[in-house]
């Protein structure tokens, strides 16, 4: 069975990245079973709350990430430095998710088949 990674590495509404591996991910759901979703870097701000995109004149695709548990989504991994780094905290993030260490991101990418980034 191929494991399907999506790793997020970019700020929301900074480019069209974001939201666009958001598409992808759901896109894929529908023919993989095994998906794992690693936010990473500033990648970890794609599941900040309370952001406002109508005030850089974007649109809001972040309240997407809370359907990934409808998509049968649960291997979400957010990297407990890149939180810490951008002052978040866990009651911050609008998704269920593992906030977990560099090695264990590491351990978890390395099963994955294959890799997208955005």
């Amino acid at each position: 069975m191929t494991i399907l990674g999506f790793v997020f590495t970019s700020m929301p509404h900074a480019s069209a990245r974001g939201r666009e591996g958001l598409d992808a991910l759901l896109a894929a759901s529908a023919y993989c079973d095994d998906i794992k979703v690693f936010f990473v870097a500033d990648g970890v701000n794609q599941l900040r709350s309370k952001q406002d995109p109508k005030q850089v004149l974007s649109r809001d695709y972040i309240s997407a990430f809370k359907l990934l548990e409808l998509y049968d989504i649960e291997q979400v991994y957010v990297c407990q430095q890149s939180v810490t780094r951008f002052g978040i905290s866990r009651e911050d993030l609008i998704t269920d998710c593992h906030v977990v260490m560099p090695d264990v991101i590491s351990a978890e990418l390395a099963s994955c088949n294959k890799i997208l980034t955005y």
